[in-house]
């Protein structure tokens, strides 16, 4: 059973909940917790129904997921305010778009002589039925969030309010993308529902991620 590596990365989520302060809002001792993380005991139903509610997961996640899969990739997990920007963004519908959609705002950087741009991307979402299961497309926009004063002609400028989201950031990448950076937006639903955040899409980009051979990953919050 995983429920010792997933009791320790609950706490972790939990803004580094420490052992001594779970053992008090369960009424068991610090000693209960620690052996329950070590795997030399199980905790008893009624305690494991309490974590559960303390975590905001089911029983069935905490008794056999394995929660903490992939977590040496991840690091500063955390909530944060991201400060309003300006961007102008560019989207590709195909089978490969990411790879177009971004060299199109390095170069739109290029023309404007900023040597390192700073540039984000995300999915997008409005393709049809027949678009991804018959072609197999999907969509992707990549954006050039615009430096201070500057204003480009001929690009379409939009803005992005100061506010606050859910960020993880993960080193290398692009080793196993398939597997890390989804794992990177699961770990974030978990972080969010143990914190009690609540995704938003209302005003501002949902998600979206940094370009670069780092990632932040970033999920708008209420």
């Amino acid at each position: 059973m995983n429920v010792g590596n997933n009791l320790f990365y609950l706490r972790r989520l939990r803004k580094d909940m420490t052992q001594e302060t779970l053992a008090e809002m369960l009424g068991v001792s610090r000693q209960t917790v620690s052996k329950w993380e070590s795997g030399a005991a199980l905790p008893e139903i009624d305690k494991a129904v309490e974590l559960c509610r303390i975590f905001n997961c089911s029983l069935d996640s905490l008794f056999r997921e394995e929660m903490d899969k992939m977590q040496d990739a991840y690091s500063r997990l955390r909530a944060e305010e991201v400060a309003g920007f300006r961007y102008a963004a560019y989207t590709v519908i195909s089978t490969e778009p990411e790879r177009d959609a971004l060299e199109r705002v390095f170069g739109w950087a290029r023309e404007q002589g900023v040597g390192d741009p700073r540039v984000i991307g995300w999915d997008f979402p409005g393709l049809s039925a027949e678009q991804i299961s018959v072609h197999h497309m999907h969509g992707y926009t990549a954006a050039w969030i615009l430096p201070e004063g500057l204003a480009p002609e001929g690009l379409s400028i939009r803005e992005q309010p100061t506010h606050k989201y859910a960020a993880i950031h993960i080193d290398r990448p692009f080793e196993n993308p398939f597997v890390t950076i989804p794992g990177a937006y699961r770990t974030l639903d978990s972080f969010m529902r143990v914190n009690g955040l609540t995704r938003t899409e209302t005003g501002v980009i949902p998600c979206f991620e940094t370009a670069g051979d780092d990632m932040d990953v970033y999920i708008a919050c209420e």
